[in-house]
């Protein structure tokens, strides 16, 4: 979204408050110009990770209708940032859609949750992370065929990732208290996991989801195929599921 002047955010005040008092239609038009390129933001990066038949289009539409849900909800007596609370609107309007599409296969699912258990299982005997050769000898296949299989699992870790973010941009005003321990705990967690991860997943983990960088942009960072970017995403992806799968049955 593009940066507001000091004179801008004043103008934009303005509109909050005459919307929130009169709920004025050309008021609302204004706001929503405002934060529109926010969700053309959102919703093109969670698209990265999903299949080329996904429509990014139609991700944008779903995230357009988290824009207004936010809009109407947005409480400016509260003091959060508008952006804050619209982003996490946005993120759950898009998850809900790519739900509901359901779009990976039964057989995918399957396979995801064998390799994150396998792995799991293997860390925990270690307690390391496991080299690929350990993972694929744990797995029974060869190296080659590992690649393929995380290649065919990056569909499955969109969701994960964004769960990942909306743990970190849930405004903390919004949680109850047993909510905003469980929100630490996961943050806690998530710090631990990642610093444990191989320096080439940490990297990719840090420039994807605290630079927002592409996994393009990435591959010419590291100097690697995008291709290989996005195995190192998918392994790092399941090496932190695993950590909140053991603290999600810890909280149980």
């Amino acid at each position: 979204m593009r940066e507001k002047s000091q004179s801008g955010d004043l103008e934009i005040n303005t509109w909050w408050l005459e919307y929130q008092k009169n709920r004025q239609p050309d008021i609302r038009e204004k706001i929503i110009e405002t934060y529109l390129p926010l969700v053309k933001v959102v919703g093109g990066r969670m698209a990265i990770s999903l299949p080329s038949h996904v429509d990014r289009d139609d991700l944008i539409s779903n995230g357009f209708f988290g824009l207004l849900d936010a809009i109407e909800r947005f409480d400016l007596a509260r003091g959060i940032k508008f952006e804050t609370y619209a982003v996490t609107r946005i993120r759950g309007a898009i998850l809900d859609a790519i739900r509901a599409q359901d779009w990976v296969p039964a057989t995918v699912r399957q396979k995801a949750r064998h390799y994150e258990q396998t792995v799991a299982k293997l860390e925990a005997s270690l307690g390391r992370s496991a080299s690929d050769t350990e993972v694929a000898e744990a797995l029974g296949v060869k190296i080659e065929d590992m690649h393929t299989l995380l290649s065919q699992l990056n569909a499955t870790t969109v969701i994960p990732l964004e769960e990942f973010a909306k743990a970190e941009t849930m405004p903390a005003q919004l949680l109850n208290p047993t909510q905003h321990i469980e929100a630490e705990e996961v943050k806690e967690t998530l710090a631990k996991s990642i610093d444990k991860l191989p320096e080439k997943e940490k990297l990719v983990v840090s420039l994807y989801y605290y630079e927002e960088l592409t996994l393009k942009e990435i591959s010419h960072i590291m100097n690697l195929t995008e291709a290989r970017i996005s195995q190192l995403h998918t392994k790092a992806i399941f090496r932190l599921r695993g950590a909140l799968s053991r603290l999600k049955a810890s909280l149980l």
